[in-house]
Formats: structure tokens, sequence, C-alpha cells
């Protein structure tokens, strides 16, 4: 007696298994390339937007830190124009340097998330559920059911 398996081409069906295995690892690795891509560009947003959080920070502190040399050269020294203190005017200088560094900054934000964003993103293959609409689908099924019950 004949079987099913006495026919089949083992040779043919490795060759087969092979090749798709390698055509489905050649895929991943070019997905896995896309991911670490996009990882490395959304790092270097994150690094740029840190030093801009920074930037402000600074700002923040050396505009608090000329708002005290004011007071006190107005309130204790009785100085009718602390503009023209040598104090308040490094205070100043310091201040347009760090909006020049700020400036700067934010431009090349503006030009790196205009690169980041025309990039085409990683997109999953279209059988792969995403986790909104399987909850969309349990969500729906409970309303049906609770409309069942009622």
């Amino acid at each position: 007696m004949m079987g099913y398996l006495d026919n089949v081409s083992w040779q043919k069906i490795k060759k087969e298994l092979q090749n798709e295995l390698e055509k489905s690892l050649a895929v991943i690795k070019s997905r896995v390339n896309d991911i670490q891509k996009k990882a490395e560009e959304l790092t270097e947003e994150g690094k740029r937007q840190y030093k801009i959080m920074s930037t402000k920070a600074k700002i923040h502190d050396a505009m608090r830190d000329l708002g005290s040399k004011v007071y006190m050269l107005v309130s204790e020294s009785g100085v009718k124009n602390p503009a023209l203190d040598a104090g308040v005017k490094d205070v100043i200088a310091g201040i347009k340097s760090l909006e020049v560094e700020l400036a700067n900054l934010e431009a090349k934000a503006d030009t790196a998330s205009d690169k980041v964003t025309s990039q085409p993103s990683v997109v999953a293959h279209p059988k792969v559920r995403r986790k909104g609409q399987v909850a969309a689908r349990t969500t729906a099924s409970r309303r049906a059911k609770l409309k069942d019950k009622k």
C-alpha cells in the first residue's frame, strides 16, 4: 500500500521552507534596521528638547537674578537707573546670549522634527492586530452581550 507521504518530495519541501525562511529573515532585518534608525532619531530629538528646556530654565534663573539685583539696587542703594549698573548689564548680556542659544536650539529642533515627520514610519504587517482594535472589539462585544441580557 502506497501512502501519501511516499509521493512527497522532501527535498522540494525543505527547499521551499528554506526560501520562505530566508525571505522572512530579510524582512525582519529590514524592519529592525528601520526601527533602529527611528529610535536614534527620537533619541536625538529628546536630547535637543532637553537642551531647550535646560536653556529656558537658565534664562528663567537669570531673569530672577536680574530682578533681585534691580530690587536691591533700587531699594537699598537708592539708585535711580539700575540699568546703568555693571552687574545688571552683565546679567542682561547673559540673558541675551542664552536667548540666542535658545533660538538656535529651537531652529535645529524645527528642522529635525520636519525631517523626522517627513520620513515614512515603520508600519506593522496588515494582519497584525493593534491594541486599540482589540479593545474596540471587546467593548463592542460586551455592549452587545449587555443588550442581549436586557
